[in-house]
């Protein structure tokens, strides 16, 4: 079921994952895609920082004034970690592209010096305490989500079984109550969201 259009997106914002950056091919799809077809749509896809903390902090500063109810935020991996926490803070719809469902378990490895997926010359440090932030993050997510129930209109997630980082199950509790597509196959970057972009707009309907 269609929300009224008084809800239509006008705010869009878009996260991506851990090492990733605005350039990632999912990001800019979403991008192009809203510049041609959505122009009064607000778009915002930020450089997330490191720091779990910082980057929650950022996103609550950059979207302070914007319409809860006619905003929505896309996430990827950790982005869609983020996405959920954000939307369950401001009440928001949330779009989660195989999201991350136990970050500081599967980051703990990467506690180091890392460089960047899209531009290797750029190095930064992911710190250990990065990790004790994002058990907090999923300690608060697990209340949030308890009292606020995610549902079809809310909450909206691509899953693909062939994730090779991710477990598709685990992906698939964590979005429990909205509405989920589950690809056969596919893998962690969604190589074949091209095909499936269309899906996400059906439910984000952003504005013109």
């Amino acid at each position: 079921m269609r929300p009224p259009d008084d809800t239509a997106t006008t705010h869009l914002l878009y996260l991506h994952g851990f090492r990733s950056s605005p350039m990632s091919t999912k990001a800019r799809q979403v991008a192009a895609r809203v510049a041609a077809e959505h122009p009064g749509v607000t778009w915002w896809c930020p450089q997330l920082p490191p720091s779990p903390a910082e980057a929650m902090s950022m996103l609550q500063r950059g979207t302070a004034d914007w319409p809860r109810q006619r905003m929505a935020v896309v996430g990827s991996s950790l982005g869609g970690f983020y996405a959920r926490c954000l939307s369950l803070q401001l009440g928001c719809r949330a779009a989660l592209l195989n999201p991350a469902v136990f970050p500081a378990r599967d980051l703990q490895q990467y506690v180091g010096e890392q460089a960047s997926w899209h531009e290797p010359g750029q190095r930064f440090v992911f710190q250990p305490e990065y990790i004790d932030q994002l058990r907090a993050m999923e300690a608060e997510l697990g209340t949030w989500a308890a009292s606020q129930p995610a549902s079809p209109e809310t909450l909206f997630a691509i899953v693909a079984q062939g994730d090779e980082v991710l477990d598709w199950r685990e992906m698939l509790a964590f979005c429990a109550g909205g509405q989920t597509m589950l690809l056969p196959g596919s893998d962690h970057a969604i190589s074949d969201f091209d095909q499936h972009i269309g899906r996400l707009f059906d439910f984000l309907r952003p504005t013109r």
